[in-house]
Formats: structure tokens, sequence, C-alpha cells
């Protein structure tokens, strides 16, 4: 669904992306894990067209990105953290959304309810805690049933209830989506990847099943697994 081959990217002195190849398809929950300044911010702005590469190429599908926007209407994104005009109130900020998307299939706004967002879409965008605002990035990321979201740190500011809200919801949808998820709550991700990629130093250290990780290291929990195998040394 996604190739990325041989994409490299440096902001001045520093490389950011150094020889990125990279397959991901349908059907995966693909965690995105590594140190601070290690690439990731870097590779997620590439899969949302945010960033362009200095070399290389990004394929969606088996069609080239470049010069070409629309694959986007496919991404569904949440920020770690989302910033939204502070005088509209949350059922305008969606509505503004719905009119730039042009979205004309059904969408999906289990999260809206579920979140309990419909009681207090009235609320203005200023008044909102960061909880709530990580609730209306994930109801819009959801909203227009994409079939790829990449959620940065989707659990952060997000209570225990909504947090598992969000889990049930990835689980439900994984298997016609491809997720990428960038997270330091490891612990949070055991029971939804099916592939974990390491970066570090603006390359990949691995790139990884769940079960291949598990298979190597003989532990069952990612966040240990993925210790074993870094202190042990990738082979």
């Amino acid at each position: 669904m996604i190739e990325l081959t041989n994409i490299s990217k440096s902001f001045g002195q520093t490389k950011a992306l150094s020889e990125i190849n990279l397959r991901l398809e349908k059907g995966r929950c693909v965690g995105l894990i590594g140190p601070n300044a290690c690439g990731k911010t870097t590779l997620i702005k590439h899969f949302l067209g945010m960033v362009f590469p200095d070399k290389g190429q990004i394929l969606v599908n088996g069609r080239s990105v470049a010069g070409d926007v629309s694959y986007k209407n496919h991404i569904g994104y949440m920020p770690q953290i989302g910033r939204y005009p502070e005088n509209m109130s949350i059922i305008q900020v969606i509505d503004m959304i719905r009119s730039i998307r042009h979205f004309d299939g059904k969408e999906d706004l289990e999260l809206f309810h579920s979140f309990g967002l419909d009681t207090v879409s009235y609320k203005k965008m200023r008044t909102l805690s960061g909880g709530t605002t990580q609730k209306v990035s994930a109801t819009l990321a959801f909203m227009f049933n994409p079939t790829v979201l990449v959620l940065d740190e989707p659990t952060a500011g997000l209570d225990p209830m909504a947090s598992e809200i969000l889990r049930e919801k990835i689980i439900k949808v994984r298997q016609d989506k491809l997720i990428l998820i960038s997270s330091h709550l490891l612990s949070e991700l055991d029971d939804l990847l099916t592939d974990v990629i390491f970066m570090e130093e603006a390359h990949i250290k691995f790139h990884l099943t769940v079960s291949e990780l598990f298979e190597r290291t003989g532990e069952e929990r990612v966040s240990r697994a993925i210790h074993k195998i870094l202190k042990a040394g990738v082979r």
C-alpha cells in the first residue's frame, strides 16, 4: 500500500532520514518507536505530504505521490497536540473539516458519540482540556473512513476510559486499514501492534513483526522484547 524507497532528508547539516526503505500493507498496525530526534516525526511528515524527500520515492498503491495530493484524502491523522481555531465550537470545527474533505461516503461518528462529544459539541475549543481536544482529534482522524491512519502519541492526555475507547476502536478497524502509531508508551501497545519499526539516528534499526520480535527474544511484551533485542544487538 505504501512503499518508501531510499528516502533521505536533511535539514541544513542535520540528517533526519538516511536511506529509508519501507513497505507497509493494509491490515497491519505498526508501532513507530525510537528515542527523541531519531527521525520518527520526519518520517510521519513524509507520509502526510508535509515534507518532501531530498532523495528517494514514495509510492501509495503503486503511484508516486510526487505532485499528487489526492492520496491525502485516504489518510486520517491524529496529531500529538491538535491545534484548532479557539473561537470555534467542537461541532463548528467538525463541520469545517467536513467542508474541506468533501467526503461523500458514510461518516464514522462512533468516537464522537463514545467520547461524549455530542453532549458538549457547543463548547468552544479554547475552553477544552487537553484530553477533550485529543478526543476531537481522534474523532476527526477516524471520521472519514481513511484507509491509512497515522496516530502520533494517540493516548497522550486521555483519561483511562477514553484511552480504552480509542484502543478498542483501533482493534476494531485495524484489519481493514494500515495504522501507524508513534508512541513512547510501549506498555499500551502490546495488544494493538502487528509490527514494530525501531528508529535510531535517522535509520531504521529494525522492522519486525511482533511474532518475530517475541520469537527472537522469548518475551511476551513489546516493551520488554524491544529492550532485550536492543541490549543484545540486532542481527
